[in-house]
Protein backbone atom coordinates (compact mmCIF):
# COMPACT_ATOMS: atom_id res chain seq x y z
CA UNK A 1 0.00 0.00 0.00
CA UNK A 2 1.20 3.51 -0.85
CA UNK A 3 -0.01 6.20 1.57
CA UNK A 4 0.60 9.82 0.61
CA UNK A 5 0.50 12.52 3.29
CA UNK A 6 -0.30 15.86 1.66
CA UNK A 7 0.89 18.56 4.03
CA UNK A 8 3.25 17.56 6.85
CA UNK A 9 2.84 20.40 9.30
CA UNK A 10 1.30 20.09 12.76
CA UNK A 11 -1.29 17.42 11.96
CA UNK A 12 0.43 15.64 9.05
CA UNK A 13 3.88 15.27 10.57
CA UNK A 14 2.56 13.90 13.86
CA UNK A 15 0.07 11.52 12.19
CA UNK A 16 2.78 10.25 9.84
CA UNK A 17 5.09 9.44 12.76
CA UNK A 18 2.28 7.40 14.32
CA UNK A 19 1.90 5.45 11.05
CA UNK A 20 5.58 4.47 10.84
CA UNK A 21 4.89 0.84 11.77
CA UNK A 22 2.45 0.18 8.94
CA UNK A 23 3.42 -2.23 6.20
CA UNK A 24 3.06 0.50 3.62
CA UNK A 25 5.14 2.95 1.63
CA UNK A 26 4.83 6.39 3.17
CA UNK A 27 5.18 9.49 1.00
CA UNK A 28 5.32 13.10 2.19
CA UNK A 29 4.43 16.15 0.09
CA UNK A 30 4.95 19.69 1.34
CA UNK A 31 6.56 22.77 -0.23
CA UNK A 32 7.13 24.62 3.06
CA UNK A 33 10.28 24.89 5.14
CA UNK A 34 10.72 24.09 8.83
CA UNK A 35 10.89 27.24 10.95
CA UNK A 36 11.89 27.50 14.62
CA UNK A 37 8.26 28.17 15.59
CA UNK A 38 7.27 24.83 13.98
CA UNK A 39 9.31 22.85 16.52
CA UNK A 40 6.69 23.53 19.18
CA UNK A 41 3.78 21.79 17.41
CA UNK A 42 5.28 19.72 14.61
CA UNK A 43 7.31 16.51 14.58
CA UNK A 44 10.61 18.15 13.64
CA UNK A 45 13.92 18.40 15.45
CA UNK A 46 16.12 21.49 15.73
CA UNK A 47 18.59 20.47 12.96
CA UNK A 48 15.61 20.45 10.54
CA UNK A 49 15.16 24.22 10.72
CA UNK A 50 15.57 25.69 7.23
CA UNK A 51 15.00 22.37 5.45
CA UNK A 52 11.98 21.46 3.37
CA UNK A 53 9.39 19.80 5.64
CA UNK A 54 8.86 16.73 3.43
CA UNK A 55 12.62 16.16 3.09
CA UNK A 56 13.23 16.79 6.81
CA UNK A 57 10.55 14.27 7.81
CA UNK A 58 12.00 11.71 5.42
CA UNK A 59 15.44 12.14 7.04
CA UNK A 60 13.99 11.86 10.54
CA UNK A 61 12.13 8.65 9.68
CA UNK A 62 15.36 7.12 8.43
CA UNK A 63 17.63 8.43 11.21
CA UNK A 64 15.29 8.00 14.20
CA UNK A 65 13.19 5.00 13.18
CA UNK A 66 15.13 3.25 10.40
CA UNK A 67 12.12 3.65 8.08
CA UNK A 68 12.60 4.56 4.41
CA UNK A 69 10.04 6.95 2.96
CA UNK A 70 9.67 9.19 -0.09
CA UNK A 71 9.37 12.96 -0.14
CA UNK A 72 8.43 15.66 -2.60
CA UNK A 73 9.27 19.20 -1.53
CA UNK A 74 6.81 20.88 -3.88
CA UNK A 75 3.41 22.54 -3.82
CA UNK A 76 0.60 20.42 -5.25
CA UNK A 77 -0.94 22.15 -8.27
CA UNK A 78 -3.37 21.24 -11.04
CA UNK A 79 -0.31 20.60 -13.23
CA UNK A 80 1.39 18.05 -10.94
CA UNK A 81 -1.35 16.49 -8.78
CA UNK A 82 -1.70 13.47 -11.09
CA UNK A 83 2.05 12.80 -11.19
CA UNK A 84 2.42 13.21 -7.41
CA UNK A 85 -0.74 11.45 -6.23
CA UNK A 86 -1.70 9.10 -9.06
CA UNK A 87 0.06 6.10 -7.49
CA UNK A 88 -1.63 6.47 -4.10
CA UNK A 89 -3.68 3.74 -2.49
CA UNK A 90 -4.66 6.29 0.15
CA UNK A 91 -4.37 10.08 0.19
CA UNK A 92 -4.22 11.82 3.57
CA UNK A 93 -5.05 15.54 3.48
CA UNK A 94 -3.41 17.56 6.22
CA UNK A 95 -3.35 20.86 4.36
CA UNK A 96 -4.14 24.08 6.19
CA UNK A 97 -5.97 25.87 3.39
CA UNK A 98 -9.16 25.48 1.41
CA UNK A 99 -7.64 25.78 -2.08
CA UNK A 100 -5.26 22.85 -1.60
CA UNK A 101 -7.98 20.73 0.02
CA UNK A 102 -10.37 21.38 -2.88
CA UNK A 103 -7.70 20.61 -5.47
CA UNK A 104 -6.84 17.31 -3.76
CA UNK A 105 -10.51 16.39 -3.33
CA UNK A 106 -11.29 17.08 -6.99
CA UNK A 107 -8.36 14.90 -8.05
CA UNK A 108 -9.29 12.06 -5.67
CA UNK A 109 -12.91 12.01 -6.87
CA UNK A 110 -11.89 12.11 -10.53
CA UNK A 111 -9.26 9.37 -10.06
CA UNK A 112 -11.32 7.21 -7.67
CA UNK A 113 -8.72 7.51 -4.89
CA UNK A 114 -9.69 7.21 -1.21
CA UNK A 115 -9.02 10.49 0.58
CA UNK A 116 -9.01 11.05 4.34
CA UNK A 117 -9.00 14.60 5.73
CA UNK A 118 -7.55 15.78 9.04
CA UNK A 119 -8.53 19.32 9.99
CA UNK A 120 -8.55 21.58 13.03
CA UNK A 121 -10.89 24.52 13.57
CA UNK A 122 -9.27 27.96 13.37
CA UNK A 123 -10.03 28.59 17.04
CA UNK A 124 -8.54 25.25 18.10
CA UNK A 125 -11.68 24.00 19.84
CA UNK A 126 -12.21 20.86 17.75
CA UNK A 127 -10.80 18.78 14.93
CA UNK A 128 -12.24 16.47 12.30
CA UNK A 129 -11.12 13.20 10.78
CA UNK A 130 -13.42 12.75 7.84
CA UNK A 131 -13.51 10.80 4.58
CA UNK A 132 -13.82 12.87 1.43
CA UNK A 133 -17.41 11.96 0.62
CA UNK A 134 -18.47 13.59 3.90
CA UNK A 135 -16.02 16.53 4.05
CA UNK A 136 -16.47 20.16 3.03
CA UNK A 137 -13.44 22.42 3.59
CA UNK A 138 -14.01 25.75 5.28
CA UNK A 139 -12.52 28.94 3.91
CA UNK A 140 -9.93 30.70 6.03
CA UNK A 141 -10.95 34.05 7.48
CA UNK A 142 -7.60 35.33 6.20
CA UNK A 143 -5.74 33.62 3.35
CA UNK A 144 -2.80 31.72 4.81
CA UNK A 145 -4.26 32.00 8.31
CA UNK A 146 -2.18 29.98 10.76
CA UNK A 147 -4.10 27.60 13.01
CA UNK A 148 -1.26 25.69 14.69
CA UNK A 149 1.54 28.16 15.18
CA UNK A 150 3.81 28.35 18.20
CA UNK A 151 2.47 25.27 19.96
CA UNK A 152 -1.03 26.70 20.36
CA UNK A 153 -3.61 23.94 20.75
CA UNK A 154 -0.90 21.28 21.15
CA UNK A 155 -3.01 18.80 23.21
CA UNK A 156 -5.81 18.96 20.62
CA UNK A 157 -3.35 18.57 17.74
CA UNK A 158 -1.81 15.49 19.35
CA UNK A 159 -5.22 13.91 19.89
CA UNK A 160 -6.31 14.77 16.35
CA UNK A 161 -3.09 13.37 14.84
CA UNK A 162 -3.50 10.14 16.83
CA UNK A 163 -7.12 9.80 15.73
CA UNK A 164 -6.13 10.46 12.11
CA UNK A 165 -3.32 7.89 12.34
CA UNK A 166 -5.76 5.33 13.75
CA UNK A 167 -8.13 5.93 10.82
CA UNK A 168 -5.23 5.47 8.39
CA UNK A 169 -4.26 2.23 10.16
CA UNK A 170 -7.85 0.93 10.16
CA UNK A 171 -8.14 1.62 6.43
CA UNK A 172 -4.76 0.03 5.65
CA UNK A 173 -5.49 -3.10 7.69
CA UNK A 174 -9.26 -3.57 7.29
CA UNK A 175 -10.50 -1.14 4.65
CA UNK A 176 -12.72 0.60 7.22
CA UNK A 177 -13.66 4.27 6.80
CA UNK A 178 -14.66 5.87 10.08
CA UNK A 179 -15.02 9.60 10.74
CA UNK A 180 -14.46 11.29 14.09
CA UNK A 181 -15.04 14.59 15.83
CA UNK A 182 -12.18 15.37 18.20
CA UNK A 183 -12.12 17.81 21.12
CA UNK A 184 -10.32 17.84 24.44
CA UNK A 185 -13.25 16.12 26.16
CA UNK A 186 -13.73 13.24 23.74
CA UNK A 187 -13.21 11.54 20.40
CA UNK A 188 -16.64 10.81 18.95
CA UNK A 189 -17.13 8.49 15.97
CA UNK A 190 -19.52 10.30 13.65
CA UNK A 191 -20.08 7.87 10.76
CA UNK A 192 -18.44 5.38 8.51
CA UNK A 193 -17.95 1.66 8.10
Amino acid sequence: MRIIFCGVGAIGSQAAVLCRNLEASLVFIDFDRVESKNLLAQAYVKPSVGKNKAEALKLQFLNLHGVKTESFGVRITRDNVEALCGGADLLVDCFDNQDSRVLLSEFARRAGKPLLHGAVSADGTFGLVRWDERFTPDAEETIGQATCEGGAHLPLLGLLAATLARSVQDFAKQGSRRDALVNLSSVVPTSGT
